[in-house]
């Protein structure tokens, strides 16, 4: 199978827009989006502004583009451990524990992940497709782990769809405690309270 291989502009392109993307998701979870400039994100990054504009025209783009890269890191994570497992219970637990390991190690995305989450209420006009598309895929995956769960008899059927975004949200609301400081468990134990919570209402009788 063949790859194309990367220029060094490729290599160099990539390597500042990770710069870029790191220092913007520090400062708009620092500062809130409406506080934090494109100077902020530059002087973080250490780069001049203008670099920066090489690669985004404005501070919306920063921002969203700061977002699907950190879902992008969070997905190759949870890639490489869902192939580790070929149980539904080991799909379900390493789901939780990615997860709970990512947001825990990246609090700063946390902050701005749920904050662009919270404004689809408010401003359901402003959603960017493909960020909405980077959030839904999440729960399809839970979707189909509960799905293969059905088909092997190990969980009752149900509406797994619903099912889906109510697991999305009891992970978020145990990563909300931890990085908000109302918790001091290990993640090792969250992860067990997650995963009998759910197990002991989905698993089949």
């Amino acid at each position: 199978m063949s790859t194309v291989a990367k220029t060094k502009k490729d290599v160099v392109t990539e390597f500042r827009t990770a710069g870029i993307l790191e220092a913007a998701r520090k400062v708009f979870a620092e500062k809130g989006f409406s506080d934090a400039t494109v100077d902020d994100i530059a002087n973080a990054a250490g780069v001049a502004k203008g670099t920066v504009y090489l690669y985004y025209r404005s501070k919306r783009e920063i921002y969203l583009a700061a977002l699907k890269f950190g879902i992008q890191q969070m997905y190759s994570a949870l890639d490489e451990e869902l192939k580790r497992q070929s149980t539904t219970e080991g799909k379900l637990r390493a789901l939780i524990a990615v997860k709970l390991a990512y947001f825990d190690e990246n609090r700063d995305f946390f902050k701005i992940y749920y904050s662009e989450i919270g404004n689809w209420c408010i401003h359901p006009g402003a959603i960017d497709s493909e960020f909405k598309t980077f959030y839904l895929e999440q729960s399809k995956i839970i979707e189909s782990i509960l799905k293969d769960g059905v088909r092997k008899k190990v969980l009752r059927t149900g509406r797994m769809e619903q099912a889906a975004f109510a697991i999305s949200d009891i992970i978020r609301g145990v990563v909300t405690q931890r990085v908000l400081g109302w918790t001091k468990t290990k993640i090792a134990q969250d992860v067990d309270f997650i995963f009998d919570l759910i197990w002991k209402g989905i698993a089949a009788g």
